[in-house]
């Protein structure tokens, strides 16, 4: 309770007192004032009057703390489209990092190293007139998975290293032909070669443009990384038999329906963009066909409809960016939409009439993505939810004459689950920031006598 100037508090707040005292700024009580309060305290630890804290020196070092944990927890972001922004000699490399989707898995990742091209290199290399797709390949190799600071080019072990490419570490490079070498050569020049170029380092580092250790390196290179693998003709998603694809692994049911229908005509002319489909197993969706079979063409179109998102989401993607997900069914007032969510490793989708969880990835090449489901998705303009069955709850045993009531074991597993599971998802860097507050002031609070 706070009364005037001063409190009149607990045990608690007398050890604060204590502590206070230790402040240059607070000034100290007398020896024989210090004895007479604690005195006072045995006697009557519920009524202490005290000096007013010195809410400056307590709480400055509590927020130097929680700043620099709150730092730390964010030091690895980047956007590599508003760094090269602020390079205008690079806009032609930039622009094509985000038509051709390198840019979001740039972003994403936390350790990485952009060897950038600048507009003339960019110039000689687009006019080999290569697809989106094959230029996709040659720039994910200008993408190193590792970090490489202008420091670290001159202080190579041996002078050379091998640092893997987006490109190999995609799966689309065959063999090791995603692999860049990093020559560290005589008189302070730094050579670049990809592995399958017979050796030749055809690109050399002009300068640094961007290093935050270790997150992200951006590193001028002279010229485009030549590879035989990278340039090879690469078909594009509208070449793809979506079907096909969806037949040979589980989902032919689903293929079926698809061609059936005629809604197989809107995924493909999705693809292009960017197209993610949630494929129920053949399984799931022959004990479903009863109900499908119920239903209108109208409302059979706009169920197969709906097991599709106009965008490219990979999994990580997914678990990133929980949320309400729009489908290919979404049409004005037709919301058709359902919420992405994931517990660790578990992404499921919730529709509000059922949840379905993604048990495995079919097919996975930007821009398209086929993911398995275990449960056909229920829109609710087309479902009611399923009431829950409730169990009656189980009568108590009648107790003989004279027999005492004993208490019944508690079963704590349950509860000691869901508060572990509640406490991750609430704390994740909050937990940091509180571990750190408790190293700093988790004595304050410990009353001795």
């Amino acid at each position: 309770m706070v009364t005037g100037p001063t409190h009149t508090v607990g045990p608690y707040y007398y050890q604060l007192n204590k502590l206070a005292l230790n402040y240059p700024t607070h000034t100290p009580k007398s020896p024989t004032t210090y004895y007479n309060t604690h005195a006072k305290y045995k006697h009557n630890p519920t009524s202490i009057t005290m000096a007013p804290l010195n809410t400056t020196a307590v709480l400055l070092p509590l927020l130097l703390t929680l700043f620099l944990f709150s730092s730390a927890s964010t030091s690895h972001a980047h956007n590599i489209t508003r760094i090269l922004a602020k390079h205008p000699q690079f806009s032609t490399f930039n622009h094509y990092l985000t038509v051709t989707h390198l840019a979001t898995e740039i972003n994403r990742r936390q350790t990485i190293t952009v060897l950038a091209l600048d507009n003339a290199a960019m110039s000689s290399l687009l006019s080999k007139q290569y697809s989106v797709y094959t230029l996709r390949n040659v720039l994910s190799l200008h993408v190193l998975t590792d970090y490489f600071g202008s420091k670290k080019l001159h202080q190579i072990t041996n002078g050379t290293a091998l640092a893997s490419s987006m490109f190999q570490a995609t799966g689309s490079a065959p063999g090791s032909s995603g692999y860049v070498n990093i020559t560290d050569i005589k008189g302070g020049k730094v050579g670049f070669g990809t592995e399958d170029n017979d050796g030749k380092l055809g690109a050399s580092y002009v300068k640094s443009l961007v290093e935050m250790p270790y997150n992200i390196s951006v590193l001028q290179i002279s010229q485009p990384l030549n590879s035989a693998e990278a340039e090879a003709p690469t078909p594009g998603p509208s070449d793809l038999n979506l079907t096909a694809i969806m037949a040979k692994q589980g989902c032919k049911a689903f293929a079926d329906l698809l061609i059936a229908t005629g809604a197989q005509s809107t995924f493909e002319e999705n693809l292009d963009g960017g197209l993610t489909v949630f494929c129920p197993s053949d399984t799931v969706l022959n004990g479903f066909l009863p109900k499908y079979k119920n239903l209108t063409a109208a409302h059979k179109f706009s169920l197969l409809l709906y097991h599709g998102i106009p965008v490219y989401q990979s999994l990580q993607m997914l678990k990133s960016s929980n949320g309400v997900m729009n489908t290919l069914a979404t049409d004005g007032a037709n919301k058709y939409d359902f919420t992405v969510q994931n517990d660790g490793e578990v992404v499921t989708l919730e529709t509000k009439v059922m949840t379905a969880r993604i048990t495995g990835t079919v097919k996975d090449k930007e821009p398209l993505v086929i993911y398995k489901v275990n449960k056909v998705l229920l829109p609710r303009e087309l479902f009611k939810p399923e009431k829950e069955v409730v169990a009656p709850a189980p009568k108590a045993a009648k107790k003989k004459k004279g027999e005492e009531e004993a208490d019944a074991p508690e079963d704590d597993s349950a509860d000691a689950t869901a508060d572990d599971k509640n406490g991750v998802d609430r704390m994740k860097g909050g937990r940091l920031i509180w571990i750190g507050c408790k190293l700093v002031y988790g004595n304050i609070f410990d009353v001795r006598n």
